[in-house]
């Protein structure tokens, strides 16, 4: 079968709970975290590189926590994300800028290492086996290295809430061939005791729970880079130097060209339960489903045996 590379964007973690990799908190019985699930199920699909994006500062964390142990059953490369990788023109105009850009940016760092059709995850993040399957039959089937076709896996909205509180998701419009027509960032979808609700100043509004949602897992081409980095520029460009807070987000890039009609995303269903840290009480959610998973024989008890 062909190559395909898996990028795991792992430069946020730390930030979200402040401090250190507290989303690399064991989650297994054995000390797994999150992304050794993730690894397992992608090189069991066929994946055989795994690119880690991770800030500088963490990479000694890093590779004590995960990197080392998975460079004994897989090729693995580092990217670094930093806030000031960015044109040199544009240094004086961001300054005061606190943070690194965002996943457009994360994606954008892994350009000297990562050459084949690419799946990009979030680190925190388990996806389940079917939507690994289904995006390396994709990147591998690929008939072109057209930057503008891309596959993205769409998830069911049950399937992917919090118990511990409202969560943000990408709700879609697939049109009738399973292509992506539209991408709505929704913010604050609280599970209900009958489905689920958006909740916002104004109110709440039912939102259908078998609505299909992006969950970050893009399947992209190696020449979608150029594509990202003559974006970049003009996204820096016009960023206004009193109000540094934007980002350069996966979703909003390919949205945008969505909109251009320049975009074409297939989307892939995959039926598994989502699942990961948005709330520090997820992780206890987070243990007792891989020890169910683990149960049903889905795992054994010891990743790479």
């Amino acid at each position: 079968m062909g190559k395909a590379t898996l990028v795991i964007m792992a430069a946020g973690i730390g930030s979200r709970f402040g401090g250190g990799i507290k989303q690399l908190e064991a989650v297994g019985p054995n000390g797994e975290i999150i992304m050794d699930y993730s690894i397992y199920d992608a090189l069991e699909a066929g994946f055989d590189k795994v690119v880690f994006v991770i800030r500088r500062d963490l990479e000694e964390d890093f590779k004590r926590v995960i990197g080392q142990r998975i460079e004994k059953v897989a090729e693995v490369e580092y990217a670094y994300q930093e806030l000031t990788d960015i044109p040199e023109r544009f240094l004086s105009k961001t300054e005061g800028r606190k943070k690194p850009w965002g996943t457009g940016q994360a994606i954008l760092c892994c350009k000297n290492v990562v050459h084949e059709p690419f799946l990009v995850i979030n680190a925190d993040d388990y996806y389940g086996k079917e939507a690994y399957r289904e995006a390396y039959e994709y990147l591998t089937g690929r008939k072109s290295d057209d930057g503008y076709s891309a596959c993205m896996i769409g998830f069911v909205l049950k399937n992917t809430l919090s118990d511990n509180g409202g969560v943000t998701r990408g709700v879609c419009k697939v049109d009738e061939n399973r292509m992506l027509a539209d991408i709505v960032e929704t913010r604050n979808i609280v599970k209900t005791a009958n489905g689920a609700v958006v909740q916002t100043e104004e109110g709440i509004t039912p939102i259908d729970v078998e609505s299909e949602v992006s969950m970050n897992m893009w399947g992209l081409s190696p020449a979608f880079m150029d594509v990202l980095e003559s974006g970049f520029e003009a996204f820096l460009e016009e960023l206004d130097p009193e109000n540094l807070k934007g980002e350069y987000l996966l979703p909003t890039i390919i949205g945008g060209l969505l909109k251009e009609g320049k975009m074409k995303v297939e989307v892939l269903q995959s039926h598994d339960k989502w699942f990961g840290v948005t709330y520090r009480e997820d992780k206890k959610d987070v243990v007792s489903e891989i020890q169910k998973l683990i149960a049903d024989g889905v795992y054994a008890e010891k990743l790479f045996q």
